[in-house]
């Protein structure tokens, strides 16, 4: 991976391009940095680092899923909620089966720790795009 034109926004690994299992389900390009490996534990948590503008398309986990920002700026919505803006130290708690989108703002690279809820049960399920459209009306 060229780390060059990434900007060091956290203290986390950028880690790899998304492979591309996940990045159909993505606008734009996204990094993924696994921190946690002990199957034991049963706590799976990535950083997951999003360019400008990218975002993930709207889905939803069956066992929930946590959020912890810990760089650039981006934003959360659920469906038929307003979006969330979201900056380092915010915390999202997604609880299962809500769908939602996150992703950065427009202008910023973002970045935030994943917590997988649940990781016994807890699959995704993957919809549809956020349109430009739905992504060009956020307002910080």
């Amino acid at each position: 991976m060229d780390n060059k034109e990434i900007p060091k926004i956290s203290d986390f690994p950028v880690g790899n391009k998304l492979p591309e299992i996940y990045s159909q389900y993505f606008i734009g390009q996204a990094y993924l940095a696994p921190l946690t490996h002990d199957k034991d534990l049963n706590v799976p948590i990535s950083n997951v680092t999003f360019e400008p503008g990218c975002r993930n398309n709207w889905h939803s986990h069956t066992g929930g899923q946590t959020l912890v920002v810990v760089g650039g700026q981006g934003w959360y919505q659920e469906k038929g909620q307003p979006a969330r803006f979201l900056k380092p130290g915010d915390v999202v708690e997604i609880e299962k089966n809500v769908v939602h989108w996150h992703g950065a703002t427009a202008d910023s690279w973002f970045s935030h720790l994943a917590i997988e809820c649940n990781p016994e049960y807890n699959k995704n399920t993957w919809l549809e795009p956020v349109t430009d459209e739905e992504y060009s009306q956020l307002k910080k």
